[in-house]
């Protein structure tokens, strides 16, 4: 296979590893941004399989010539490179968390469904890891009413950038079929994260909510929060005052799913901890390959919308380090 990685930063470096650990990549071909080339296309694996190219539009539009997926690691370049792809039928994978960039990709779905093309928006840790969790979780339930989504740490600059400028937005949840807008950085909640530290959460402006009732329209509520410091929300309509770290720290993702199961109220928590961007690169690489051998559902969606099978995408990721927990408690009636 011939893949193309648009995005050289925490996140397009641990997929672009991870593409070339597999049998299936023969050919890797990097686009950075101008000004951000990759300097030494050998960190990332084998020179004589990586090819390192500046973006531009010519250049793109001839490596989709034969190309068998896309991952999309850079933000704000979003719609124009999706269409660019599915015009020449070359399924795509982006890892933003934007959710103007996942609007973008979602505004696409007719013409991705008509080119029998499957372009996934979201495809990080959260939302992606995140989505994927909840509908492996959703399938053992017979009625789903809320999912909750918490995450602990940053991948690369851009990701603690977006999250930094996140908890000073609006932020949109789902409640009782219906879009509420709430406080960026209200609502604090107390969240326990499988294998790793306590943290207090706080809404975030993060398109897992919308995601999430894309996939599961019978949702009663769905919401994010991520993990935030009082200096972190007291400065995020500030620029950050520190620069940074180059790939972030350990992370977690934690997905709350509430439902019912033969009448009787179900809590099903899952989650996993790890270094966010590790997280995302494994996330984004492995949908890739799936998307390129025709196990996704056609059109764009999130994670949850156009994996067929969760079970064994969760299986395929723990084969590549991924260690998940899960909790499970019923209750004779539903608290909520």
């Amino acid at each position: 296979m011939r893949a193309l990685l648009v995005g050289t930063g925490a996140v397009g470096t641990r997929s672009a590893r991870q593409l070339l650990s597999s049998s299936l990549v023969s050919e890797l071909i990097v686009f950075s941004r101008p000004g951000h080339a990759l300097r030494r296309p050998n960190a990332i694996g084998s020179p004589e399989m990586v090819k390192a190219e500046e973006l531009a539009p010519k250049a793109y539009e001839l490596a989709l010539s034969g190309a068998s997926f896309v991952i999309l690691a850079a933000p704000r370049l979003g719609a124009g490179l999706a269409r660019a792809a599915i015009d020449a039928g070359v399924p795509l994978v982006s890892v933003s968390d934007d959710p103007a960039d996942v609007r973008a990709l979602l505004a696409l779905n007719d013409v991705a469904a008509r080119r029998g093309v499957p372009v996934v928006a979201g495809a990080g840790m959260a939302p992606g890891l995140s989505c994927l969790f909840a509908s492996w979780a959703v399938a053992g339930l017979e009625e789903v009413m809320e999912v909750h989504v918490a995450t602990l740490g940053t991948g690369g600059p851009a990701c603690a950038r977006r999250r930094h400028a996140a908890l000073g937005e609006v932020v949109e949840e789902w409640s009782d079929g219906a879009w509420v807008r709430k406080v960026g950085g209200s609502g604090r909640e107390l969240v326990w994260f499988p294998d790793g530290p306590s943290a207090d959460c706080y809404r975030v402006n993060r398109p897992d909510a919308t995601l999430l009732v894309r996939a599961f329209p019978s949702l009663r509520r769905a919401t994010s929060r991520a993990a935030a410091s009082r200096r972190d929300r007291t400065t995020s309509w500030l620029p950050m005052l520190r620069r940074p770290h180059p790939e972030g720290t350990v992370g977690a993702v934690r997905v709350d799913v509430r439902g019912r199961r033969a009448g009787v109220a179900q809590s099903v928590v899952i989650g996993a901890s790890g270094r966010p961007a590790v997280l995302a690169g494994i996330v984004a690489a492995s949908l890739a390959l799936k998307a390129a051998q025709g196990e996704l559902i056609a059109g764009a969606g999130g994670v949850g919308s156009l994996v067929k099978r969760p079970g064994e995408l969760l299986a395929e990721l723990a084969s590549h380090g991924l260690r998940a927990m899960k909790f499970e408690g019923a209750h004779a009636t539903a608290p909520w």
